[in-house]
């Protein structure tokens, strides 16, 4: 939420943040990277872009947006 509220929403070209929830398969997750990004608070799996179609086949379930932050609504 940090990153989608404080980064994306303020810097990205269309100034909007989301964040999503979704399930991936465990077995796809156990051969991935764990990256710390920023502070030591944002982890996050390591997955290349020439991946992403794979990515994509291991989701499970439906992809969930839960919170969506825009850079002209925060102060």
């Amino acid at each position: 939420m940090q990153i989608a509220r404080d980064w994306n929403a303020k810097h990205n070209l269309e100034k909007i943040g989301y964040v999503t929830r979704f399930r991936v398969k465990t077995e796809y997750l156990k051969q991935r990277e764990i990256k710390t990004v920023g502070s030591s608070v944002h982890q996050e799996y390591w997955i290349a872009a020439e991946e992403l179609p794979e990515f994509n086949r291991n989701i499970v379930g439906r992809i969930e947006v839960v919170s969506e932050y825009r850079g002209d609504e925060i102060e």
